[in-house]
């Protein structure tokens, strides 16, 4: 190993760092409305979901961990109103609810874009392989705290926030086993296609249509949340 590879490390900050623009990445895109994120990072030792619509999906493989977004209904109206006036959808056919399940599908189907997103840049960037579940998304009035039944020999927690263009608010949480990635030798970590296009062609070859939504009705929860200690 060459001395200018071999402090060449990425940790779990870096993982977070590329998981945060993968949701700035993915939303900014789906909504033509720019959404940021806060420059510092909350150290947490729980993870769990929040009113008024949590979202989590399991990830395993290279490394294992949890991924949430809470959106209090104000911010989760916000954002699916401008995803569903973007795909063409008229304005008098939104629903008016966050308890809607269309609101609940949509939210869903941009995590997993989100998460899709990141599991691409972790097999280019740092060359190994995470799988995900099917993300769910629950309509919440208390907070439910989560534990991740895939074990973790070192878990490390944290919570960013981030902002709409209308300063609305939600949180992203990450549970996941310390690791670091030391580069061993130089490669190519372009071997895809921008992920930007990428998701710009999708969302054009869409056009008016609403993409296929995720199951989120209860039944179909219950085991994962059995999983979770739920």
């Amino acid at each position: 190993m060459s001395a200018e590879n071999k402090d060449v490390v990425y940790g779990t900050e870096d993982v977070l760092v590329s998981l945060c623009n993968s949701v700035t990445r993915v939303l900014n895109l789906a909504t033509q409305s720019k959404l940021t994120y806060s420059g510092m990072v909350q150290r947490i030792t729980k993870i769990g979901l929040k009113p008024d619509i949590g979202c989590f999906v399991l990830f395993d493989g290279g490394f294992s961990g949890l991924v949430v977004l809470n959106f209090a209904a104000e911010t989760a109206m916000e954002v699916y109103e401008r995803y569903m006036l973007h795909m063409g959808m008229p304005k008098s056919e939104l629903a008016n609810s966050h308890t809607s399940d269309e609101v609940s599908n949509i939210m869903g189907e941009l995590m997993n874009q989100i998460v899709g997103d990141f599991t691409g840049k972790v097999r280019r960037e740092l060359q190994t392989n995470i799988t995900q579940n099917q993300p769910k998304m629950l309509v919440l009035n208390k907070q439910v705290m989560l534990s991740v039944d895939t074990p973790l020999d070192r878990p490390e927690m944290r919570r960013v926030t981030f902002y709409t263009e209308k300063n609305n608010i939600f949180y992203l949480e990450l549970a996941i086993d310390r690791t670091e990635f030391i580069k061993l030798h130089d490669f190519d970590s372009n071997d895809e296609s921008d992920p930007d296009t990428l998701i710009a062609r999708e969302y054009a070859n869409q056009g008016a249509s609403t993409p296929a939504a995720p199951v989120t009705a209860q039944d179909d929860n219950s085991d994962l949340l059995k999983s979770l200690g739920m």
